[in-house]
């Protein structure tokens, strides 16, 4: 079989379709996986050692452009491919499949795509609730039950290039200072991103204990993240290290690698960091794990109970954030101590 299965448009999602392409694998080990997605995607594809290919998808988000996809489309007609799985559930994500002539089209029902997939499913949110479920139920036959333990994300490191970041970045990684990655962005909104000055107060906290901090983000976390580091003193800074907007997404999976534990806001990184092992904490404020949550063992979920709370919009409705404000330090702190008094108490056993 060589499939092609169109992938998601953010980072989160991407790490998440993982599982999808392990249970291909787990039902037919021969299968030829290509994986059709933004170009940005691409450090994170390459490191899932079941894909064959990334193929890069040459349009811009929200971009149409009919003419264009029907040539692209056609294009892939000489590839071969058994069957397309697409897991966006737009309609333009379903026109190159159709055009590329796939035989097989699989795919959740929505925005009229009656005619462009033929293996087209009616989704149960009830039966489905995680995007996970939604992923993997597609490489099963319609109605099929799933596995009860469904494969977590695990992607591979790049040692090479790893070394090269470190060297790049001039990271302390021979140090006796254990690696807190700090991740306090989120592309989603404000509403999402735990404050600043507590990201900072922990910051400070955990190097005064012995421990150096790595902050990770985009270029559009700069101001975020320094503010977190005019917060802290001069001798705290010597061990914070900024990262935000200076790394490629490659070298950020890498690097991630490296860290003895992470506090990340719900957001692409932190999916990164599951799928890395990382013993992780996440703050919860405006969204909710209970559709796309960090898929580790090694996780902590910290939130506080108020009855306008998950409500999923960009920026507070209510103009106050509380949801994320009186999210205290202590307690995230706290949780991070449980987590590594945990996984120290496993690594003995073991």
């Amino acid at each position: 079989m060589k499939i092609l299965v169109v992938g998601p448009s953010w980072v989160g999602d991407m790490v998440m379709a993982q599982s999808l392409f392990i249970s291909i694998k787990r039902q037919q080990p021969d299968a030829c996986i290509d994986v059709l997605a933004p170009n940005w995607s691409r450090p994170i594809i390459e490191r899932m050692p079941e894909v064959n290919a990334a193929l890069a998808l040459p349009f811009d988000h929200g971009d149409v452009d009919l003419k264009a996809r029907k040539a692209f489309g056609l294009s892939l007609q000489s590839a071969g491919y058994d069957q397309a799985i697409l897991l966006p559930n737009s309609l333009k994500s379903a026109l190159i499949p159709f055009w590329a002539k796939i035989p097989k089209r699989t795919g959740w029902r929505g925005e009229m795509r009656y005619i462009l997939l033929n293996d087209l499913r009616p989704l149960n949110k009830e039966e489905y609730p995680l995007m996970i479920q939604r992923f993997v139920a597609l490489a099963y036959p319609e109605g099929r039950a799933l596995p009860q333990a469904l494969p977590y994300p695990s992607l591979d490191i790049d040692i090479a290039t790893r070394q090269q970041a470190i060297t790049k970045y001039q990271l302390p990684v021979q140090s006796e200072r254990k690696v807190l990655a700090l991740c306090p962005g989120a592309e989603f909104g404000e509403s999402k991103r735990w404050p600043s000055d507590k990201f900072a107060k922990l910051a400070g906290k955990r190097i005064d204990q012995g421990w150096q901090v790595w902050l990770f983000g985009s270029a559009n976390d700069e101001a975020v993240v320094g503010d977190i580091l005019e917060r802290l003193s001069e001798g705290q800074q010597a061990h914070c290290f900024n990262l935000a907007g200076k790394t490629s997404l490659a070298e950020a999976v890498d690097l991630l690698s490296l860290a003895d534990a992470v506090v990340s806001n719900d957001s692409g990184l932190m999916h990164i960091a599951a799928a890395l092992d990382r013993p992780l904490v996440v703050p919860y404020g405006s969204t909710s794990p209970d559709f796309t949550p960090p898929l580790s063992d090694k996780v902590k979920v910290e939130r506080i109970d108020l009855e306008c709370s998950p409500c999923f919009e960009r920026q507070c409705p209510l103009g106050h954030g509380d949801c994320m404000k009186k999210l205290r330090c202590e307690q995230i702190d706290t949780a991070l101590g449980v987590l590594l008094h945990e996984q120290a108490n496993q690594g003995s056993d073991n």
